[in-house]
């Protein structure tokens, strides 16, 4: 059964769908690992990141509305296999008047998260019902957040959400840690940023990772090019970060699972 590890910060531009991206690509390209790329997101970046035209095939949308099964709407990358969004998605909280609204995707998915290792999800900058769908189903959640005050605060505000999910639909909901993105260690601003996300991140039960991401115009060049960073520009800062993260949240990742034994 796929480990389904979620994305999520409701204040955009902190590089998270790059993290998703990099995530998916990583563990493919470095591991070998069979993964599912999924969309929540209307502005379809994680798609058209990997290279898909978003606008073609059958999209999260449709899986979610019931028109067709999960299995129907994969698309195959030279990375990994993905499910697209396109803006037919942000109609979602009027879409979703179903009974069982906030498990829509966690009974979509049931059927083909056999088949993989590890389920990567992007979410919307915004704590809606796609939010809380991902959260339902999530093994783990990552929060990357750039060195700025005001994606800061959006990190407290999605504390109350996790409770909610925790207590309602998802009681094992893990939030593996804090990503900083964006990170330049010798500004003054991300220094004291880091230490209050410390703070926030004890509140949550997790942590902020030891791996930091440096900034590159590689990371906005790559995406445009439909390949993995790691593959446009596979000695620029954040390659080379990104690749210690991924193996950073591994380690993470086993070492969970060895004391819930």
């Amino acid at each position: 059964m796929a480990t389904i590890i979620v994305l999520t910060n409701q204040k955009g531009g902190v590089g998270k769908t790059t993290t998703s991206t990099a995530l998916a690509t990583g563990l493919v390209s470095f591991y070998h690992k069979k993964v599912l790329a999924v969309d929540l997101d209307p502005q379809g970046n994680l798609g058209f990141s990997l290279g898909l035209d978003i606008e073609e095939g059958r999209t999260i949308h449709d899986v979610l509305t019931a028109k067709i099964p999960a299995r129907a709407a994969i698309q195959q990358t030279d990375y990994c296999d993905v499910i697209t969004s396109n803006i037919l998605l942000s109609s979602a909280e009027l879409d979703f008047n179903y009974s069982d609204r906030e498990l829509r995707l966690k009974k979509a998915l049931a059927s083909v998260a056999p088949l993989y290792d590890y389920i990567i999800i992007d979410t919307p900058p915004a704590l809606n019902i796609l939010t809380v769908n991902a959260y339902a189903l999530a093994h783990y959640l990552i929060i990357p957040m750039a060195p700025e005050i005001l994606s800061l605060l959006a990190v407290t505000q999605i504390k109350e959400t996790i409770d909610s999910v925790r207590e309602s639909l998802n009681p094992h909901l893990d939030v593996l840690g804090i990503l900083l993105t964006k990170y330049n260690k010798h500004t003054i601003l991300a220094r004291e940023v880091k230490e209050m996300a410390e703070n926030i991140a004890s509140q949550i039960g997790t942590c902020v990772f030891d791996t930091k991401i440096r900034p590159s115009v590689a990371v906005a060049e790559a995406p445009a090019h439909g390949i993995s960073l790691f593959d446009y520009s596979p000695h620029a800062k954040p390659s080379r970060d990104y690749a210690d993260f991924i193996k950073e949240i591994l380690i993470m990742i086993r070492t969970n699972r060895l004391h819930r034994r």
